[in-house]
């Protein structure tokens, strides 16, 4: 594990932007998950940063489940949450004993994954995606499974809900709701199994959780202020460019 005071300053700054888009992430932008954990995987190494990652992913989810609270589509929460922590359950077990090399290689292609599903999804000429509920099963065990691995399952719950054809501040406010009792989930299975949130880890935490609500609050003024075709491009490069970096880290 890294010593707090012992970051050079280039760590400091990745680590502090990643901050930054986690709060942007929860604020509505969604499809840069990849690259915040791109970003902490370069810094602390890909296992020891999902545990980094959870306490802000938490912060964030406050705030979103905060100013998103009156949106949120219970009927699909709980269609979803439940095959969701089982999925988490599964990562527990497999991630337990990898090496940091797996690891590395495991979370790279769970972004390589991500990106091509969301890059097929982008180029289908059809919108049907099937609703049921073996959808939901599939959907919500892939998306459970991949962020106990690496904090990656934006991919795969952004299809569950394009599914399911919700609007937009359904999808952020219902989306908001299931990480925020997600990631609570896995906080001690990080914590006792893992060994990736310690003291050390949570101080480090305190000092990037006021980047994470600046980056919040401007990314909700920037939700409505882009080209969903033009953004969805960007974080499609942006995403594959940072799988790369950890495979050549």
């Amino acid at each position: 594990m890294f010593e707090l005071f012992d970051l050079q300053w280039w760590e400091w700054g990745l680590a502090l932007f990643a901050s930054f888009l986690i709060g942007a992430a929860k604020s509505g932008l969604k499809g840069i998950g990849a690259i915040i954990m791109t970003l902490m995987a370069l810094v602390f190494g890909a296992k020891a940063s999902t545990g980094i990652v959870v306490p802000l992913l938490i912060a964030a989810d406050i705030l979103a489940v905060r100013y998103y609270r009156r949106s949120a589509d219970w009927r699909l929460f709980w269609r979803f949450v439940p095959f969701m922590m089982a999925g988490v359950l599964v990562g527990v077990w497999v991630g337990k004993d990898l090496d940091e090399q797996t690891f590395k290689y495991g979370m790279a292609a769970i972004i390589l994954v991500g990106v091509a599903i969301m890059a097929w999804n982008d180029m289908r000429k059809s919108d049907y995606i099937p609703d049921n509920l073996l959808f939901a099963s599939v959907m919500g065990l892939t998306a459970g499974f991949t962020t106990m691995i690496g904090n990656l399952a934006g991919a795969f719950s952004n299809i569950f809900f394009l599914a399911m054809r919700v609007p937009k501040a359904a999808f952020i406010g219902t989306a908001a709701w299931i990480y925020f009792i997600v990631n609570i989930f896995k906080v001690p299975f990080h914590i006792w199994s893992w060994g990736t949130i310690s003291m050390e880890t949570f101080k480090l935490n305190l000092v990037l959780i006021p980047v994470l609500v600046i980056g919040f609050f401007i990314g909700v003024r920037f939700v409505d202020m882009f080209s969903d075709k033009s953004y969805r491009r960007f974080i499609l490069v942006m995403t594959a460019i940072g799988a790369v970096l950890i495979l050549l880290r």
